[in-house]
């Protein structure tokens, strides 16, 4: 048998509780030689958040899913399995399927944490939405969100300069939410 990376569907909001009983109920069935590593996939989120405050939190890639390398036989299968707040296993039915390397690379992020690297922003602005600039040249003039790019961190806002509507490339920490 080999040690391979399967997929647990457990309760949305549960992972980390999935993943502790997981640790305790190996620790007591004596299956540390069957059940390796229980990884919960997250990545580094800046939020943007009241006032152009940024906030670093770590967000779950996939809610609802926990990997678990282990070595599939009726014990170990059954101990996860049985392990309150899973579903059960991710596969064709019903039958585990164990992920790919390449899969496992792409999900836990393997070779995409390149230091310096911009991480994910995210913000609570829509299109559509009324903002004041708060810092730059066009500070305190105010404007409409015509498009969000939370890729690059930026907004494209039209404001009114000299009577023109003129659109303004900006990021999220120079504008902030009209009420």
């Amino acid at each position: 048998m080999a040690k391979k990376w399967y997929v647990l569907h457990t309760y949305s909001g549960y992972e980390n509780k999935v993943k502790q009983t997981l640790l305790q109920r190996v620790e007591l069935m004596g299956l540390e030689n069957n059940v390796f590593a229980i990884e919960i996939p997250t990545e580094m989120v800046t939020e943007i958040k009241e006032g152009g405050r940024r906030v670093e939190t770590e967000r779950k890639i996939f809610p609802g899913y926990v990997l678990v390398r282990m070595e599939l036989d009726s014990r170990s299968w059954a101990a996860v399995r049985n392990t309150p707040g899973v579903t059960g296993f991710v596969g064709s039915q019903g039958n585990p399927e164990p992920l790919t390397r390449a899969e496992y690379n792409k999900i836990m992020g393997i070779g995409r944490n390149v230091p310096g690297a911009p991480k994910k922003t995210s913000t609570d602005i829509e299109e559509g939405q009324a903002v004041k600039v708060v810092s730059g040249p066009l500070a305190e003039f105010d404007g409409v969100v015509s498009e969000v790019h939370p890729d690059a961190g930026k907004v494209k806002v039209m404001v009114s300069i000299f009577g023109r509507e003129t659109p303004v490339e900006l990021s999220f920490d120079q504008v902030a939410k009209l009420d």
